[in-house]
């Protein structure tokens, strides 16, 4: 489950990162400046102006091409909530599996809607394939609580959720690989919807909802999730408490640091591509060479910072709530403060490149951090949890894309600069908000009604006896 989980999210990942390499091709480039003070880097001119691919394409501003990244998003978080939900009640199994397949329907369609319908075409259709991924992350929240113990969280939340940064790697890397050796951008979108539809077919074929329906599983395995989960679990959760979830200030603490975190991502994984064509001038090979790179680093820290995180909370070195909170720490503020000392490395892109880099790795930590936290508040209801939290959080990816075009039209490192001040004041803002609000202990109204009720009445009469104790 955990594997399939993992090439879950991995396959979304490619099929939506892939248009952040090929719009750099699908787009009319024109020859950089010769004058380099304004904050360019010098290109090789030669090749930009004798190659035939910068004179043709399609004829979309920076500020058009921001639209047409954030408008998956629109979709993304319209199905966020009703996928939960859905999750929940009948499991994630099929929630998630038909939202990866239409995903990858729509990614093999992109190239005809392009041709038919141009730059409206194309955002039509990526708020479609939004649509359909927005079910990923609820569903896999959802059976990842019938799944996964408490002691195994952080590395099987890391395992999966890091599926993003194999997809995100392999969506960069072999997106600038294929189009290099097709010369046809659309030749992406063929290849990562095919892999798509394969996913589905072995989805559908090994996985289930939970370990009671598990056809093939043993015994000893079956016994084990049951004596672990079962009493965090509850298999038939009553109504979801919609009051007290939206009235969670741990909740909210979250939703802020979902923010956070993803405002950062978006605004690297979006955009970094458009950063090293644009301003570093790295061709569409180099430019999905590098950009994978990042990625991959994240994807080993995240496994490790997993590993670590597990470890501690396991000798008790530390509470959930303060493992959740230190992690979370990591990979808000170093992403951040390595994005700032990045644009101020001018031209000297190995500098940069390291830094990048570095960023990345250090934003792994989130997973052990608030990724896994919604399994910690409540097992219950983790498809709607994950579905408010990373609903609310997706948003970001409408206003990043489109933010930063409209701040670097000329696409220059001064312009660049004040894209990555802002990311690192969100980083420390969302993260303060955290650090004081967050728990790693489970809600009360994870129960069901009557004994959510049981537990808050008891909550109270111990409050006044303790208050009476202390007066």
């Amino acid at each position: 489950m955990a594997i399939m989980g993992f090439l879950a999210v991995a396959n979304a990942y490619t099929m939506r990162v892939c248009l952040n390499i090929a719009i750099t091709q699908m787009v009319r480039r024109h020859a950089p400046s010769q004058a380099y003070e304004d904050g360019s880097c010098p290109g090789d001119l030669d090749e930009v102006v004798a190659d035939p691919t910068e004179i043709s394409g399609y004829n979309w501003d920076e500020e058009t091409q921001g639209i047409i990244l954030s408008a998956f998003y629109y979709g993304y978080i319209v199905t966020h909530l009703p996928g939960g939900m859905l999750a929940e009640r009948f499991g994630g199994k099929y929630s998630l599996g038909f939202g990866v397949l239409s995903t990858a329907v729509f990614t093999l369609l992109t190239p005809w809607a392009v041709s038919l319908g141009g730059a409206t075409g194309l955002i039509i259709l990526r708020v479609l394939e939004g649509l359909g991924e927005g079910t990923t992350f609820p569903a896999l929240n959802a059976m990842l609580a019938r799944w996964a113990p408490v002691s195994e969280r952080g590395r099987m939340g890391s395992l999966v959720f890091g599926g993003a940064q194999i997809g995100n790697i392999a969506g960069t890397y072999f997106s600038g690989l294929v189009i290099k050796e097709t010369g046809e951008w659309q030749s992406v979108f063929y290849l990562f919807g095919s892999i798509g539809i394969l996913w589905f077919i072995l989805w559908a074929i090994l996985c289930y909802n939970d370990p009671e329906s598990h056809p093939y599983i043993s015994d000893k395995e079956k016994k084990y999730l049951e004596e672990a989960l079962g009493r965090h679990h509850n298999s038939q959760p009553s109504s979801i408490p919609w009051k007290a979830i939206f009235m969670s200030v741990p909740l909210w603490a979250l939703v802020c640091a979902q923010i956070g975190h993803d405002y950062g991502y978006f605004t690297m994984v979006t955009d970094l591509p458009k950063y090293m064509t644009g301003v570093l001038k790295f061709d569409i090979h180099r430019t999905g060479t590098l950009a994978a790179l990042p990625y991959a680093v994240m994807w080993i820290s995240s496994i490790l910072f997993g590993w670590i995180c597990d470890k501690i909370v396991k000798k008790q070195w530390m509470t959930v709530t303060n493992a959740r909170k230190t992690f979370t720490t990591i990979a808000s503020v170093g992403p951040g403060i390595c994005m700032i000392l990045a644009s101020y490395s001018g031209c000297n892109t190995e500098a940069v490149v390291i830094l990048f880099t570095a960023s990345m790795g250090l934003m792994g930590a989130f997973y052990p951090g608030m990724k896994v936290n919604a399994l910690d508040l409540s097992s219950n209801f983790a498809g709607t949890i994950m579905a408010i939290v990373n609903g609310i959080g997706a948003i970001t990816g409408i206003i990043a894309p489109y933010l930063v075009g409209l701040l670097t039209p000329d696409s220059t490192l001064t312009q660049w600069r004040l894209v990555f001040w802002i990311t690192l004041a969100v980083f420390i803002v969302t993260n303060l908000v955290f650090v004081a609000w967050a728990s790693g202990d489970e809600q009360w109204w994870n129960s069901s009604s009557q004994d959510a009720k049981k537990q808050e009445v008891e909550a109270a009469t111990n409050q006044s006896i303790n208050n009476e104790v202390k007066l």
